[in-house]
């Protein structure tokens, strides 16, 4: 049983522009939002270096920036936001349901769900050992980047994301090798482009990574093989990244939200409306198309609205 019951008139699971935008236009709206910013407040742009391509930042502006100036102008409208994550949803009833790290009980008349995405992995014994070891397994060239300064590292993926972290290491590191299972990218042209030109990465198609090598908890380098050849060969390397795309944080409502095969959630088309009514969904738990901020932001401020009218309609 719950130590306590919270009665809130919206709910918002989780941060990152969704949430904030959402809170934004919920607050001004005098629906008195309270915010759970989940188990990484800001969401994934607190793990990006540079936002260059949000609108009205002409110079750029970093991540965590961002996401402290997108919290301030949230609590400038009075939104609660909080620390701490959701862990259990009742969605069967009229009262929306949420469990606060199965302690705080919150019943609420809408929810906004805005709890992104995380990275992904390969699955490996060797690379999650190192992962756990902290001796060069990431998922966050740009969280991490900086340790492995003038030495030699790997990324695996070939998505703009991963493009855009391999970029950022060759600033860094003397030398980037990327591994592309395919024989071709999946990144936009641009970004295509700009590894291919960058003289100190090298690409390796039709390449998948075998094994993460090391000594002592320390990453030395990645047995790889091509998947067209079957050749297989080592490359040493002290850091090992990930850039392999995200799974939707939605675990918890699975047994009450619809969810696609990946498992983000199904919303109605052009709306932000879930299959329960007084539950909606905004940002990257959705979004497995776009998946940038300023969409994430769009789909908060959608939210907010739709929410806003779903409780005008019931009288609220």
């Amino acid at each position: 049983m719950a130590e306590e019951i919270e009665k809130v008139k919206c709910l918002i699971i989780g941060s990152g522009p969704a949430g904030y935008t959402a809170a934004i236009y919920a607050a001004r709206a005098n629906m008195n939002p309270v915010m759970y910013q989940g188990m990484q407040p800001g969401g994934q742009l607190t793990t990006t270096n540079e936002v260059e391509n949000f609108p009205g930042y002409p110079d750029g502006v970093t991540g965590p920036e961002m996401m402290m100036q997108l919290e301030a102008q949230a609590k400038r409208f009075d939104t609660d936001v909080r620390s701490g994550w959701a862990t259990k949803v009742d969605f069967s009833g009229k009262v929306h349901k949420v469990w606060i790290e199965d302690k705080k009980e919150i019943h609420a008349d809408v929810v906004i769900i805005s709890t992104g995405a995380s990275a992904k992995y390969l699955g490996l014994d060797s690379e999650q050992h190192y992962l756990k070891a902290g001796g060069g397994v990431s998922a966050c060239a740009v969280c991490d980047g900086f340790f492995y300064r003038g030495q030699e590292t790997v990324i695996v993926g070939a998505g703009d994301s991963a493009c855009e972290e391999a970029h950022y290491l060759s600033n860094i590191c003397k030398k980037v090798t990327m591994l592309v299972r395919r024989d071709e990218f999946r990144a936009s042209k641009i970004m295509m482009e700009r590894v291919k030109n960058t003289p100190n990465i090298e690409i390796l198609y039709n390449t998948e990574t075998e094994e993460v090598l090391g000594e002592n908890d320390l990453v030395t380098g990645v047995r790889v093989k091509n998947n067209k050849t079957g050749k297989v060969k080592e490359i040493p390397c002290t850091g090992f990244f990930l850039a392999i795309g995200h799974k939707p944080n939605t675990d918890i409502f699975k047994p009450y939200i619809d969810v696609d095969e990946v498992g983000y959630i199904k919303n109605v088309p052009g709306r932000t409306l879930t299959n329960v009514e007084g539950v909606f969904v905004c940002g990257d738990a959705a979004d497995k198309t776009y998946r940038q901020a300023v969409t994430a932001a769009g789909t908060g401020c959608m939210a907010a609205l739709d929410a806003e009218r779903y409780l005008a309609a019931k009288g609220h």
